[in-house]
């Protein structure tokens, strides 16, 4: 199915403005094309939300004249992280919510992603049908007939108490300090003000958008600011989430990094303690070993996923798991939500911390992780990884030298032009020295 998208990826459709399909003529096109088949009966009803990129304005302006000529009507949102958009496409009982962002990358890029009904990504057969519609010519409805738009004023409110409702009514966050990294992003009127109305002291860092500083130099995946500011201001730890607030990392006391695999392993605990069954729990073809083995000696199982929320996702439903999660900090608890949300599990792991007494370090210390080396090397032409005989070659050598301790991890990224390149083992020496040769062969083989 994945071979046959001409525009989708694994998260929607992302890229540079201006190139590609990240167009205004595209995205009008492809508001009237969603409209067609999403929100097929009359009345129906899209929201949107968005990050706070300066393309934003351009592309919801697009998305809403689509729309309109489809005959849907639209709801705005205004800046709003895309967990938000999903729970609120629910609750207003819409056909559809859409999400203009591109979450953890640069301004410059810009991207459309899409919610069901349900608040849940739309699966592959919904994504070709409306490639399909978009092959067809735009007829706008009559007049009669056109989406009237309207404006979401209480819509950060409404998203602030449902978040603060995923964690049990007796957790107050009194005494707690917390330095709380909002990237820029469209979390930057909300995930502050939750932990700051469940009694925390919260020193707040990247909520000052201006169209361009998206992710620069902060959120998950630029936290150095952050440890910095954990440490300077002594605070019990930092939260980092990413542009559209999907993705959380953290910080404990001692200023070091709590990844997404961390942060999955404590939540799943949490639940254990309460009393929840929790066999199952998803992770990635990325989620270290060190995970895998931290859960094992608790009676779960890690089932490893294809990298990226929406293959976690199925992965949940195959297994019938509640929780999952990616290393970069998506976290998914079904029981709690229909879609990763970087607060929602952020408040799981701060409750936890409060209910049990114990330090964030403290929690993530019973997972010892292995060494992870990662390099991203740039492409301007896809290859076939698979069936590319030096490559394979290469392969074939480094898992000979990690033997049964470590493990290769070769992907195309599906958001950018970059083959991700992972060698995991025990000796963090060897496997940087082993994911620099891998990603050496790839480049030349690139050349060629």
């Amino acid at each position: 199915m994945t071979k046959q998208r001409r525009y989708f990826g694994t998260d929607g459709i992302r890229g540079r403005v201006g190139d590609g399909a990240v167009t205004p003529d595209f995205v009008l096109k492809l508001g009237w094309a969603v409209g067609r088949v999403l929100a097929k009966e009359r009345n129906s009803r899209v929201i949107i939300g968005k990050d706070t990129r300066i393309s934003g304005y351009m592309f919801e302006s697009a998305l809403q004249a689509g729309l309109s000529a489809a005959g849907v009507d639209i709801y705005l949102l205004g800046p709003m992280p895309t967990p938000a958009v999903a729970y609120l496409t629910r609750t207003f009982h819409a056909q559809a919510g859409i999400v203009i962002s591109a979450s953890h990358n640069p301004y410059h890029d810009n991207g459309i992603k899409f919610f069901s009904a349900q608040g849940t990504k739309l699966p592959d057969a919904i994504e070709l049908e409306i490639e399909a519609m978009l092959e067809q010519p735009l007829k706008t409805v009559d007049s009669t007939r056109l989406g009237k738009a309207h404006r979401i004023g209480d819509a950060a409110g409404r998203y602030i108490e449902f978040c603060k409702s995923t964690i049990p009514s007796g957790v107050d966050l009194h005494g707690l300090k917390i330095v709380v990294d909002c990237a820029h992003g469209a979390t930057y009127h909300v995930a502050p003000d939750v932990f700051k109305e469940l009694g925390a002291d919260v020193i707040v860092m990247g909520a000052e958008p201006d169209g361009f500083n998206i992710n620069l130099n902060c959120g998950s995946t630029e936290p150095r600011l952050l440890q910095q500011a954990v440490l300077e201001n002594k605070a019990d730890l930092g939260l980092a989430l990413d542009g559209d607030g999907d993705r959380i990392i953290m910080v404990d006391h001692r200023g070091e990094i709590v990844d997404g695999d961390e942060l999955l392993f404590i939540i799943a605990r949490a639940r254990q303690r309460l009393g929840a069954s929790m066999p199952d729990v998803v992770g990635t073809q990325m989620s270290n070993l060190g995970l895998e083995h931290a859960l094992a000696k608790f009676d779960m199982s890690l089932h490893r996923a294809k990298v990226g929320d929406r293959y976690v996702m199925e992965k949940l439903q195959q297994v019938g798991g509640l929780l999952g999660g990616e290393a970069s900090g998506h976290i998914i608890c079904l029981d709690k939500t229909s879609t990763g949300d970087g607060i929602v599990a952020a408040l799981q792991v701060v409750a936890e911390i409060q209910q049990t007494n114990n330090s964030l370090h403290d929690l993530r210390s019973v997972v010892t992780k292995y060494p992870q080396h990662l390099i991203n090397v740039r492409v301007d032409k896809m290859i076939d990884i698979s069936s590319n005989a030096d490559i394979n070659n290469a392969i074939r050598s480094v898992e000979k030298r990690l033997g049964d301790e470590g493990r290769v991890l070769l992907r195309a990224s599906g958001t950018e032009p970059v083959i991700r390149v992972m060698v995991e083992g025990i000796d963090a020496t060897l496997t940087k020295q082993l994911a620099e040769e891998l990603a050496s062969v790839i480049e030349q083989v690139l050349k060629n």
